[in-house]
């Protein structure tokens, strides 16, 4: 059995909390010499019930996804990752990342950010973090949001 975690899958969504859980998820993938897949997620859930249908892969938010994932994937590899894969993928997070993607890198650890949802989102749509949490077969770290001052001091110390 190996301790080692050698591809590890990390939600983004452009938050501050999933930006702290990239920065904790390069200093892994740095530790481990893993590879490092970023995904991004269009949430299609309320256009799809709203319309109907798909909603066009060249949309503002896909391009924005893309957009996201290019400019993390040159501050992972700017700051010593040996491989970043990165993938917009559009669907309902909680089983775009727990299913689908965690099977097709066969990750064996996901990290995403504890987004804090209103009372009102939480109540109809859950949390993905615990979603993820519940039906994944791999490790999970959901990363707490801290105090930006705090996770600045802490990120600087760490590199």
């Amino acid at each position: 059995m190996t301790l080692k975690y050698k591809q590890i899958l990390i939600a983004v969504d452009g938050s501050d909390g999933a930006h702290y859980a990239f920065r904790k998820s390069v200093e892994i993938a740095k530790r481990n010499n893993a590879v490092l897949n970023l995904i991004y997620v269009v949430d299609t859930r309320s256009s799809m019930v709203m319309t109907k249908r798909i909603p066009d892969p060249t949309n503002a938010f896909t391009e924005y996804g893309k957009e996201l994932l290019e400019d993390y994937k040159k501050e992972a590899l700017e700051t010593g990752v040996l491989e970043v894969k990165t993938f917009v993928a559009p669907g309902s997070p909680k089983t775009v990342i727990s299913h689908e993607y965690a099977k097709r890198v066969n990750a064996d650890l996901i990290v995403c950010g504890a987004q804090g949802l209103n009372a009102l989102e939480h109540f109809f749509m859950g949390s993905v973090s615990e979603h993820i949490v519940r039906s994944s077969s791999c490790d999970v770290l959901v990363v707490r949001k801290v105090d930006s001052k705090k996770a600045e001091g802490q990120i600087k110390t760490e590199l």
